[in-house]
C-alpha cells in the first residue's frame, strides 16, 4: 500500500490582485470619510456665523406667567413630589380577600385621604379599617360611611375610610 501525505497547515496563495485592490478600497473610504468631515465643519461653521448675526434685540422676552398658573404650577409640583409609594405599600399590607377597592381619593394639600371599597360582610370592612390603623403612614383611620347594597343579590357592603396621611 502507498502512503498518502496530507498537509493541512498549508494554504492556498490569494491571487496577486487582491492585495492592491483592498488598499484602493480602504483609500477610496478614508478619502470619503475625509469629504464628509470637511464638509461637517464647513456647515458647522456657516451656522455658527448665522448665529452670530443674529439680531438679539429681536427676541421677546417670556411672558409672565399669571398668578393662577404659578398656583397650578406649584401644586403639580407638591403632587409629583408627594410619597406615594409608602401610601400605596400601607393599602397594600392592610388588603384582604373580602374587600375590593374601589377608589383612592389623596389629599395632599390637606393631608387627608378617602378609600372607598365594598366587602362581603361587615366584619370583613371593620377587619379593613382595622389593618389600615396599623399603618404607620396613616392617622385617625375611621369608618366614615357603610351601607348594604340591596340591589346586589350578595348583599355587599359598601363603605369609605377617611384617614390623615402622614408624608415623611
Amino acid at each position: 500500500m502507498q502512503q498518502i501525505r496530507i498537509d493541512f497547515s498549508r494554504s492556498r496563495r490569494a491571487p496577486k490582485w487582491v492585495v492592491p485592490a483592498l488598499f484602493a478600497l480602504a483609500l477610496a473610504f478614508a478619502a470619503d470619510v475625509a469629504l464628509s468631515f470637511a464638509r461637517t465643519v464647513g456647515d458647522l461653521a456657516a451656522t455658527e456665523k448665522k448665529l452670530a448675526r443674529l439680531d438679539h434685540a429681536s427676541f421677546r422676552p417670556a411672558r409672565k406667567a399669571a398668578p393662577e398658573e404659578l398656583a397650578a404650577a406649584r401644586e403639580t409640583m407638591q403632587k409629583l413630589s408627594t410619597p406615594w409609594d409608602r401610601l400605596f405599600a400601607a393599602l397594600e399590607t392592610a388588603a384582604i380577600d373580602q374587600v375590593a377597592l374601589l377608589s383612592i381619593e389623596p389629599d395632599p394639600k390637606a393631608g387627608t385621604v378617602t378609600i372607598s371599597g365594598d366587602s362581603k360582610d361587615y366584619l370583613a370592612a371593620l377587619s379593613y379599617v382595622l389593618n389600615l390603623e396599623r399603618a404607620d403612614v396613616l392617622t385617625h383611620v375611621q369608618l366614615a360611611r357603610h351601607e348594604v347594597r340591596q340591589n346586589d343579590p350578595q348583599r355587599p357592603i359598601a363603605f369609605s375610610v377617611s384617614a390623615g396621611w402622614v408624608k415623611r
